[in-house]
């Protein structure tokens, strides 16, 4: 069997040991990830001459610490305004009826054909199936002990695992780092600090450009006085990731809600002002310090990653799709490199 054949075998046999066991591989990769981003932590403070258990303790209790109160703080206001726009569904859909489809009726000839009613009871059906779904879903999780405790369980398992992978993080990193064939060795050693470099950039630097944002939206939305700030603040800076996809949709999820809100278009300028002044400040002080140009993963190939693992394995898939990007951008990156001075290319 040729190399390239046993490789293939072996991407294969990984997929489907991935897929298999993809239910219980949640907890594992947020560990795993969590313990990633705090493992340069420890290091820095044990070059203070801080125990390797020391500083894994106070880094695991700070990541948590920190985790738990953005959860105790955040998960009701979200609720919060969830539970408030639920209440306004009705209104909103009788304000389009009433306001915004006579007003496009009145410009757009077309939708004279547009019947309000239908569209109207079309929606308040679908929210009502929508509901009576999520009811069910919920009573057949509580009903359902097994699966409360299972889902209990993968969430204890979380903060276990990564105190022991944050403890041996180096010790296994060495392992994989001497397990490959020494006429390898080099080269799997400089790509993978290629693929950390392409890692350590997004994860540590994208992800806390997003959480700023989030932060600069929710704020200055709110100080505007736009009702469903938080809630669109967070969606625009989750989807940050992607350039101009966070500005886009918060732009419109905010000029929306204003409008419904003030019933005019009195608060779009301020709300044009708050977007402006986050895209200002991403542009000159978040990504250029927090990111740098490392990441080198073009945002149409994180769109097409995630979306692929989600697709293919569920959310395990998710939390795989950025590092397995960063590998094969790697290494690609390398295969145009041999191409490039190969015979193949060379040869005139």
């Amino acid at each position: 069997m040729s190399k390239g054949n046993k490789y293939a075998m072996i991407f294969i046999a990984l997929a489907g040991l991935i897929y298999v066991l993809s239910p219980i591989l949640m907890p594992f990769l947020s560990a795993a990830l969590l313990a990633y981003l705090g493992d340069p932590l420890v290091n820095r403070l044990e070059k203070y001459k801080w125990s390797r258990t020391l500083s894994v303790s106070l880094v695991f209790v700070v990541i948590f610490s920190v985790l738990s109160a953005a959860v105790i703080v955040l998960v009701p206001l979200i609720e919060q305004q969830i539970s408030a726009l639920i209440e306004k569904i009705p209104a909103i859909i009788a304000w389009g009826k009433d306001t915004a489809l006579p007003w496009l009726q009145g410009r757009l000839a077309g939708l004279g054909a547009i019947d309000a009613e239908k569209l109207q009871q079309t929606v308040q059906d679908n929210m009502a199936g929508a509901t009576s779904i999520v009811a069910s879903v919920l009573g057949s999780m509580t009903s359902s002990g097994m699966a409360l405790l299972s889902g209990l369980a993968n969430l204890l398992l979380i903060p276990v695992v990564t105190f022991y992978l944050l403890r041996d993080w180096d010790v296994m990193t060495a392992s994989i780092h001497h397990a490959f064939p020494r006429k390898v060795e080099k080269k799997a050693a400089l790509i993978g600090q290629e693929v950390d470099v392409v890692l350590g950039a997004f994860f540590k630097g994208q992800v806390l450009v997003m959480i700023s944002l989030a932060i600069i939206y929710s704020v200055g939305l709110s100080w505007v006085g736009l009702e469903f700030a938080l809630l669109i603040g967070l969606i625009a800076g989750i989807v940050s990731f992607v350039p101009y996809l966070g500005l886009i949709m918060g732009l419109l999820l905010a000029c929306t809600a204003s409008v419904f809100q003030l019933h005019d278009a009195s608060g779009l300028i301020a709300v044009f002002a708050v977007f402006a002044a986050a895209q200002v400040l991403e542009s000159v002080v978040l990504t250029p310090i927090l990111v740098g140009d490392k990441i080198g993963l073009h945002p149409v190939a994180v769109i097409f990653s995630v979306m692929a693992g989600g697709q293919l394995f569920g959310f395990t898939g998710v939390l795989l799709a950025l590092p397995v990007a960063a590998v094969l951008l790697v290494l690609l990156r390398h295969l145009n490199e041999q191409y490039k001075n190969s015979e193949l290319y060379t040869d005139t």
